[in-house]
C-alpha cells in the first residue's frame, strides 16, 4: 500500500527545469550544509521541514482502526538528546549510519534528529540499545 502511495505522490508532482536544478544542487550538499540550508529557510521564510513529517505520521492512524491495533513493522530511530558523552554517541552514530565523522558530529549536535528511517523493528531496537549505551536518549517513532 505504501508503494502505491509513493507512486501516486511521484505522479502528481511535476518539477520544472529550474526546480530540478535546485534539487540536483541540494543532493550534492553534505548533511551539515543541507542542515544550514534548512535552518536558513525556516528562519527566513517561516517554513518548517517538520510539518510534512508530522502530517505523514498522523495519516495512517486516521486511516482506519484496524491498522492502529497492529504493531508497527518499521520505525524511525530519532536521537532526542546526545547526552553528556557526545564522543561515544558520535561513534555509535557513525557505526549505525556509516557517516563520516563531521556529519555524525553534526547529527549528534543537532538532536533531536532522525538517525535512520524505516528501520525494521528488531534492527531499530538494536540501534536504540547501542545509542543508549553510549549515553544518548533515543525515541522510536
Amino acid at each position: 500500500m505504501s508503494d502505491d502511495t509513493a507512486t501516486a505522490e511521484a505522479e502528481t508532482v511535476k518539477l520544472s527545469k529550474e526546480e530540478k536544478t535546485v534539487i540536483d544542487a541540494l543532493e550534492k550538499l553534505n548533511v551539515v550544509q543541507l542542515n544550514n540550508v534548512v535552518k536558513f529557510m525556516e528562519s527566513e521564510y517561516g517554513i518548517s521541514a517538520a510539518a510534512p513529517v508530522a502530517v505523514a505520521a498522523g495519516a495512517p492512524a486516521a486511516g482506519g482502526g484496524d491498522e492502529g491495533a497492529e504493531e508497527k513493522s518499521s520505525y524511525d530511530v530519532e536521537l532526542t538528546d546526545s547526552g553528556s558523552q557526545k564522543i561515544a554517541v558520535i561513534k555509535a552514530v557513525r557505526e549505525i549510519t556509516s557517516l563520516p565523522l563531521g556529519e555524525a558530529k553534526a547529527l549528534a549536535d543537532s538532536a533531536p534528529k532522525v538517525v535512520k528511517e524505516g528501520v525494521p523493528t528488531e534492527e531499530a531496537e538494536e540501534m536504540k540499545k547501542k545509542l543508549e549505551e553510549a549515553g544518548a536518549k533515543v525515541t522510536l517513532k
